[in-house]
């Protein structure tokens, strides 16, 4: 049965991705510049506070298609 190996072959991978996930959450704080990038949007108006970590979003998708694409490539 070749597609049960490929299936737990997936499995791995995406354990893989969410170790990675937890670990960089994890030490996300220790990260200096994570979320206070140049770009990241950052309103406060008396009690209403809004913030969206756009360039910090960007540049991890970027971060995160090359290393996808990397492993892709295997």
């Amino acid at each position: 049965m070749p597609e049960l190996s490929g299936l737990g072959k997936i499995f791995i991978l995406l354990g893989g991705v969410i170790v990675l996930i937890g670990l960089i959450l994890l030490f996300a704080d220790r990260i200096p510049f994570l979320g206070r990038l140049p770009g990241d949007i950052y309103i406060e108006k008396g009690n209403f506070k809004f913030y969206f970590p756009l360039m910090t979003s960007i540049i991890l998708s970027i971060l995160l298609t090359i290393i996808l694409n990397l492993l892709s490539r295997r």
